[in-house]
């Protein structure tokens, strides 16, 4: 069986995590990866058991043997290295943000389109079989007319002030953090579900650490040591740890979302609810098995994900029986079959449910937005 061979630019945490989902599809080959750490490259070319690699991503694009390439590296180098993947004619995905602007975006809409290559940007979230499964019952009419959308992204990683990373520095990933980082992946996981646009947004942020407390040195370097205040110094951040969004959409609907990186005990906690007037849906990422449907005159329910019991739609995306929990690497698994399928069947990009470059763009321009009612403290039209 044919199979496309891909490449994988950048080995942080989310590298791996591709290849490992990028392998389960059972129709794409990793024929490589780059990184730029030499060291790092030879040790993890063991350890991924991928033969082949480099330490210069061009040198991996100039691979005839290549014929796509997912970006998983910091947001600042994506729109470069998207650039000249387009340019090579491979079929990309890309972490999201696509850019850190949406000006850089555009373009690569744009580039994309004329190279007439496959184009994702990786908003796996949308994956979960009971995502899957409230989209279709608001499209085949069992919510009814949407009245409200609320709901949070909720993580604990930066709790503390000695909790850092290279997010926290706009010159890395941009001026926004929360919201661009989490927010982005809620505000397209609702507009996909719902179907709805979101019109305006008017936003309230908080940066709850003024300064924070910076490793100065690689951790690896204190390795099995405790750190001590003179292993550290203070830096100012200016991006919000938690942030408030209100929305209206073009159905005049309403909704609201709460983004933190503060919020102890929660991990990594994507949670929305929809009100209808038939019914209302809610979805909790820590929680990625079960749908709650909501109802005024009977009793409520808790849906499991079985396949027997889902929409066809949300079926497809179930590799296994009821009572067999899936998760977050699965959405992965998932998105990936979709897209290497079309490209395999000869029709790339055609009707599809993952998030394209379109979608990395539109997730942007909400960014921009948010961040502008944040300095303004008024309502602002998307």
């Amino acid at each position: 069986m044919a199979k496309v061979n891909v490449g994988v630019i950048g080995l942080g945490f989310i590298g791996p995590a591709h290849m490992e989902a990028l392998r389960r599809t059972g129709i794409v080959n990793v024929a490589a990866f780059s990184d730029n750490n030499p060291e790092v490259a030879k040790k993890s070319a063991d350890q991924l058991g991928v033969e082949k690699y480099y330490t210069d991503y061009k040198e991996l694009l100039a691979d005839p043997g290549i014929q796509a390439v997912h970006v998983c590296t910091p947001n600042f180098l994506h729109y470069g290295m998207v650039k000249d993947a387009l340019l090579a004619k491979k079929h990309v995905i890309c972490e999201k943000p696509l850019a850190t602007t949406a000006k850089e975006a555009a373009e690569l809409v744009e580039l994309a389109e004329k190279q007439g290559v496959a184009n994702a940007v990786n908003f796996n979230l949308r994956f979960y079989p009971l995502v899957r499964q409230a989209k279709t019952l608001i499209e085949n009419g069992s919510v009814g007319r949407i009245y409200a959308i609320h709901g949070s992204y909720l993580q604990d990683w930066l709790y503390y002030e000695t909790d850092y990373n290279w997010r926290l520095e706009p010159k890395m990933s941009g001026e926004s953090r929360a919201i661009a980082d989490i927010g982005s992946h809620w505000m397209d996981m609702i507009e996909h579900v719902s179907g709805l646009r979101i019109t305006e947004v008017f936003a309230d942020f908080s940066t709850v650490h003024p300064k924070r407390k910076k490793p100065a040195k690689p951790v690896e370097t204190y390795s099995g040591k405790i750190l001590k205040p003179e292993d550290y110094v203070d830096i100012e951040i200016k991006t919000e740890d938690f942030a408030t969004v209100l929305f209206k959409f073009e159905t005049g609907a309403r909704g609201v979302l709460t983004v933190s990186q503060v919020s102890a005990g929660r991990k990594n906690r994507l949670y929305f609810e929809i009100d209808g007037a038939k019914q209302a849906l809610a979805f909790d990422s820590e929680k990625p098995n079960e749908l709650w449907v909501g109802h005024r005159d009977k009793a409520n329910e808790t849906l499991l994900k079985d396949p027997s019991l889902l929409t066809p739609e949300a079926r497809a995306l179930a590799s296994y029986p009821g009572g067999h929990n899936e998760g977050f690497p699965d959405t992965f698994k998932q998105m990936y079959k979709e897209y290497y399928g079309r490209i395999l069947e000869g029709r790339p990009g055609k009707d599809v449910t993952y998030a394209t470059f379109k979608d990395g763009l539109r997730e942007l321009d909400l960014c921009d937005r948010i961040l502008e009612s944040s300095k303004k403290s008024a309502w602002v039209k998307i």
